[in-house]
């Protein structure tokens, strides 16, 4: 398995201005094919004034409408109140389906409180990240091996 890490704090991206993602050079055009070209996705987020950030929505803003289409995409979200876990749930599942993102249903919820000094304190959620890799891995070799067989169907 290849992974590739893409932190969008360590990236000039432009707004979407409509143009085709492919049309995009430099950073913006690295970003959003690496994205068009992943087989799955691990999403982390922070959440802030209960909303994702804006670079996330600016990245899905530059993608096509079926960008996520058979990508198998999960989610590790930190915010500083329990409650903002209905951002994950009422504002990134929406748009991660409308893009036809194949969403592993359990994602990781990681409060202020389970950090100290920028390191995860709580052996609950290094479990669960651990799970979360393991679900999104099968998930992946899943869906591959089914468009595999799907495709074989055809014959030609």
């Amino acid at each position: 398995m290849e992974t590739n890490i893409i932190d969008l704090a360590d990236y000039q991206v432009q707004f979407s201005d409509g143009r085709n993602y492919m049309e995009y050079a430099g950073d913006t055009g690295y970003v959003t094919r690496s994205v068009m070209e992943a087989d799955s996705i691990v999403i982390g987020a922070p959440i802030f004034q209960a909303s994702i950030p804006g670079t996330l929505k600016n990245l899905f803003d530059l993608l096509p409408v079926d960008a996520l289409r058979d990508k198998v995409l999960s989610m590790l979200i930190t915010a500083g109140s329990s409650k903002h876990y209905l951002v994950a749930e009422h504002h990134l599942k929406p748009i991660l389906a409308y893009m036809k993102a194949q969403i592993v249903q359990t994602y990781v919820f990681i409060e202020e409180k389970d950090f100290h000094l920028k390191e995860i304190i709580n052996d609950d959620v290094i479990f669960r990240i651990e799970r979360l890799v393991e679900d999104t891995v099968l998930l992946t070799e899943v869906y591959s091996d089914l468009r595999e067989r799907k495709e074989a169907a055809y014959g030609f």
